[in-house]
């Protein structure tokens, strides 16, 4: 395990009330010379060192081994020596106040624990590798080949009939599984061999850190993983073994392993503007320093979750910048993701960026993006600290990339009240001004916001309503009247379950009251144009696990909780919507095949109506969300003519089929765009 030894330290105005800690190894660090712990507790009068034989209270074989009163050091830390390595013992510390009160903690800094994160645990790395781990390597897929498609551990497997091993399900190994096949459909491939066949670059994973809402002991609960316990510890219930301290570590780098041979990179999702409880290992050990307070001494809620934490603390900035990058050194992990973004400190995310560029040989190219926006206002913050949202982009390195909400909602419509179509559904002409810049990553608009790798372009992610489900919404209101329901500052729709179910079986069309059918084709139309947009921007594309075959969650917008049954990706569903699959696959290599397809710049054409029409190198791509038939004067498309030689706009792709018959240049000839449709000419 490599340590980051040092950061740039900003001058702040942030008071720092204790000897800071800055250069020492904080944890338990396994060495050639033995096991060193420290802790920084520049409060307490004591603290205890306690070592134990298992990772919790009742275990069979727990055992206390001893404890031992630890060294205070000047620089506020608290250490302890042992000339043995003590790979794989579990550990605690007390710590003693002035007024005589113990609070017992496990280890902020640790990266190891046993069930359910309670105790911490020594790790010696070099033990938890699996077979050819020193082999593993970053897939070499330039920035300009990214495709995100973003996933939950055990929504990748929990499916019965993804043809996963019943041990392996919901669990770190189903990554590793090849060969998995769709139960009754052996042709068709689920899991790894399923992404291959798509063929997404990169697999943002929702948390993996250790999380306290689901016990690790009785994994009967689902949970996204929103609520960090040890940052830098997998969790355990994805593990086949969350009693083993070890298992976790060493199954996270086979996913890593298995994804990376698979031409795969792999994206943590981090969090670290908030905790589970304000009752935490950091506030244990530092009352009072590391989480965000109001004046009249309240915790600050900016996340929604009750513990902003104070990431413009020095050595919280520290925390941060050393746990970031020992998910990359320690894991090989590819890209990070940053949970409300908008909460941390613009010092803090361009230190990351700063000590990830360290890393021999790869780090440069390890992608960070995150939210630029908050649940709510944190604590009042000195003048000069400026949070990553919105207000903080042009202040970020021009490598910190951020999701672009205003894509999002100009495409599909507004993200909280679900009857607000976008540019695709029923909005075309209020956004079509918008959708123009969309595509060209806003780059010449009147608000720019960074270059296109800095942009994320998104029609859906984990949080609220799919993309399937939205449309759904929104088309249910236009076309069938269906009820809308106000709520506080959003609304749902009364949408019928047919619609969510997407069946399109000749039987099932066929029992459906027509405008139900026709609204169902609708929903598809719709689905098709806003992949074709987000899949030809300039910027970096990324879209929930399941878009593809429409996934559904029948209208929750917020399933962070509910069953797993709602929540699995429905392998069944995307055998169903195979075609669809299609579709999205033809797109994305499309877009892996020319770089421009990333940056360069988008040439809109003019056009009598509100179709979007762009250029793209030797592309030429058309959007026509509305009923009529659209035109584009091939004299407008800025074709160059070469002497002697016909130039032709011939038919690429459609979301209508294929495309049959070439259109000369220079003739003063038209292109057709039929009613709903998505379509591409390349110039020959």
């Amino acid at each position: 395990m490599t340590l980051v030894d040092s950061f740039a330290q900003p001058n702040t105005s942030v008071a720092e009330p204790f000897p800071l800690c800055l250069e020492r190894p904080l944890g338990a660090v396994v060495t050639e010379t033995g096991t060193q712990f420290a802790l920084w507790a520049p409060s307490a009068q004591k603290v205890t060192l306690r070592l134990f034989m298992r990772g919790s209270t009742g275990e069979d074989g727990d055992a206390l081994i001893g404890q031992y009163p630890m060294r205070s050091e000047s620089d506020g830390s608290w250490t302890y020596d042992f000339a043995d390595n003590m790979h794989g013992v579990y550990y605690d510390f007390l710590i003693e106040r002035d007024c005589g009160s113990v609070d017992r903690i496990a280890d902020p800094w640790a990266y190891g624990a046993g069930v359910n994160g309670r105790r911490s645990m020594v790790v010696d790395f070099d033990r938890t590798n699996p077979d050819g781990w020193g082999n593993d390597r970053t897939p070499d897929v330039p920035l300009a080949q990214t495709v995100v498609w973003e996933t939950h551990v055990g929504d990748f497997s929990n499916d019965p009939t993804g043809g996963f091993p019943e041990s392996h399900r919901g669990k770190y190994i189903a990554f590793t599984d090849d060969g998995t096949t769709l139960e009754g459909h052996p042709d068709f491939p689920t899991g790894i061999d399923y992404l291959k066949k798509l063929g997404v670059t990169a697999v943002q994973l929702m948390p993996i850190y250790d999380f306290g809402s689901v016990d690790e002991a009785a994994c009967n609960r689902y949970n996204w993983g929103y609520d960090p316990v040890n940052y830098n510890v997998p969790e355990g219930s994805y593990s086949t073994n969350p009693f083993d301290g070890s298992t976790r570590i060493r199954e996270v780098k086979q996913m890593v392993q298995a994804l990376h041979k698979a031409g795969i990179k792999v994206i943590m999702d981090v969090v670290y503007n908030h905790m589970f409880s304000t009752d935490n290992w950091f506030e244990r050990a530092v009352p009072e320093y590391f989480l965000r307070r109001k004046p009249n001494g309240a915790f600050a809620n900016g996340s929604g979750c009750g513990c902003d934490m104070a990431t413009e603390r020095k050595m919280f900035r520290r925390f941060i910048v050393e746990s970031v990058t020992f998910w990359a050194r320690e894991y090989h992990l590819d890209g990070f993701r940053f949970d409300l973004m908008g909460l941390i400190d613009v010092d803090t995310m361009n230190a990351v960026r700063a000590a990830l560029d360290e890393i021999p040989g790869r780090g440069c190219d390890i992608l960070m993006y995150g939210e630029p926006w908050s649940a709510g206002a944190t604590s009042p913050l000195p003048a000069d600290t400026l949070l990553a949202d919105k207000g903080g982009l042009s202040k970020l390195d021009d490598r910190i990339g951020h999701f672009c909400d205003t894509t999002r909602d100009t495409i599909k419509g507004h993200v909280f009240y679900s009857d607000r179509p976008g540019y695709v559904n029923g909005g075309m002409h209020e956004n079509a001004p918008a959708v123009r810049e969309a595509v060209d990553a806003w780059r010449n608009g009147k608000h720019p916001e960074g270059k296109p790798g800095q942009i994320i372009q998104y029609v859906s992610a984990h949080d609220d309503l799919t993309l399937w489900d939205k449309l759904c919404a929104s088309l249910a209101v236009k076309s069938l009247g269906s009820a809308v329901s106000e709520g506080d500052q959003e609304n749902s729709v009364d949408v019928p379950k047919v619609m969510y179910d997407a069946d399109f079986s000749d039987e099932n069309l066929a029992s459906l009251d027509p405008r139900v059918a026709a609204a169902l084709q609708d929903v598809t139309n719709a689905n098709k144009l806003a992949a074709g947009i987000t899949l030809t921007s300039a910027g970096i594309p990324f879209m929930l696990s399941g878009e593809e075959f429409a996934r559904t969650k029948f209208g929750s917008s917020d399933s962070y909780d509910s069953a797993k049954e709602l929540n699995w990706l429905d392998w069944h569903r995307a055998w169903r919507m195979r075609d669809l699959v299609g579709y999205y696959a033809k797109l994305i290599a499309l877009r892996k095949s020319d770089s421009r397809w990333f940056d360069g710049e988008r040439e809109i054409v003019n056009t009598e109506g509100d179709e979007l029409v762009y250029r793209v190198g030797d592309y030429l791509v058309a959007v026509n969300p509305g009923k009529h038939v659209g035109v584009i004067d091939v004299g407008s498309t800025g074709v160059d003519q070469i002497s002697g030689t016909p130039r032709f706009w011939c038919g690429y792709s459609s979301s209508r089929g294929s495309m049959e018959g070439n259109v000369n240049t220079g003739d003063g000839d038209y292109l057709i765009i039929p009613s709903h449709t998505f379509a591409i000419w390349r110039l020959q």
